[in-house]
């Protein structure tokens, strides 16, 4: 009698913490759930996190509170979600160029890209487009490279060292055989509002950072890197009928968590972010970027996880090629 309520007490006490976790997720949240953006603010990263998380916030009954935590071409901002708990108090967005592109170009990044992240869900993708200050004597791309090839050093703004922006100028100016000079920034917004004031030439960039300032004509635009046009912007010729086919480059997000995050905190956060991308309010806000929201199909952690690999599988090879790193 009392060895079988030893062993009833032991099986309970062993099942106790069991209890608790299940417990916990099933009340989860209980209290606000940041998330880490890890450019600077009013960026395309920044952006595109406000309207989720705005949007989230109905769904998870708490505040998502954005941080943006900036530098090192979006390293500073991965680092902190990775080093973050597992307990789905913190999230981050992040994109191609802080989950792809500088694990190539950083060879000492405090973390693996593919190990020590849960992908959550993806969200949307857009092509960038060349731009350049006001004042430029060019009124289409060919006679633009053909003034950068002129007036070699003109300078280039970039969201940081290593960051996709970087990268992809680099691209450009070798598919134009140009000579550029780099300017790093904490992310594109600032970068778009030094050239919109002049102190810098030309940026690749996306629409979110661009279209606003093309809007209001306070800086030329070239092309859409891409093979077709933008709904948002059908005006916009792309590269390849602006005379350099080929050069595509685009920009997507997905959302990020800790590795170990338990699964049903992660079914809770995903369900929050597919019906934010399902609301026609932040489609419409969305769009309105220029982004391509992804169909429903594909806002799925498995998506993201396989879209990751497959850049970094298309990117690293080139990157490591053009010996493009950052120390």
């Amino acid at each position: 009698m009392k060895r079988r309520q030893f062993l009833h007490l032991a099986a309970g006490a062993a099942a106790a913490p069991l209890v608790a976790r299940s417990a916990s997720a099933q009340a989860y949240p209980t209290r606000p759930i940041t998330m880490v953006v890890p450019f600077a603010a009013g960026g395309p990263t920044d952006v595109i996190g406000r309207v989720l998380a705005e949007r989230m916030r109905s769904t998870l009954g708490q505040t998502v509170v954005v941080e943006n935590t900036t530098g090192a071409g979006g390293t500073t901002g991965a680092g902190r979600l990775a080093r973050a708990a597992p307990d789905g108090y913190t999230i981050g967005i992040g994109q191609n160029g802080s989950h792809v592109i500088t694990g190539a170009t950083y060879s000492n990044l405090p973390y693996d890209l593919l190990k020590d992240f849960e992908p959550l869900t993806l969200i949307c993708i857009t092509p960038f487009m060349v731009v350049s200050k006001k004042g430029v004597p060019a009124t289409d791309l060919k006679s633009f490279i053909a003034w950068l090839k002129d007036n070699p050093n003109k300078t280039v703004g970039t969201a940081g060292q290593g960051s996709i922006s970087h990268v992809c100028g680099l691209i450009f100016q070798t598919a134009t055989n140009t000579k550029l000079q780099f300017v790093p920034y904490r992310g594109i917004a600032p970068a778009m509002q030094d050239i919109v004031a002049g102190q810098i030439d030309l940026i690749i960039s996306d629409p979110v950072a661009t279209l606003q300032q093309v809007r209001a004509g306070n800086v030329q635009v070239y092309a859409v890197c891409a093979d077709k046009r933008l709904p948002s912007a059908p005006d916009i010729p792309t590269v390849d009928e602006a005379g350099l086919p080929g050069y595509h480059v685009a920009l997507w997000h997905g959302l990020w968590t800790p590795k170990g995050t338990p699964k049903p905190i992660l079914d809770r956060l995903h369900a929050a972010a597919v019906e934010a991308l399902a609301d026609p309010a932040v489609r419409a806000r969305l769009e309105a970027l220029g982004q391509d929201i992804y169909p429903r199909e594909r806002q799925t952690p498995q998506a993201l996880a396989a879209l990751q690999k497959s850049e970094i599988e298309k990117w690293w090879p080139i990157i490591r090629a053009g010996n493009i790193k950052v120390e």
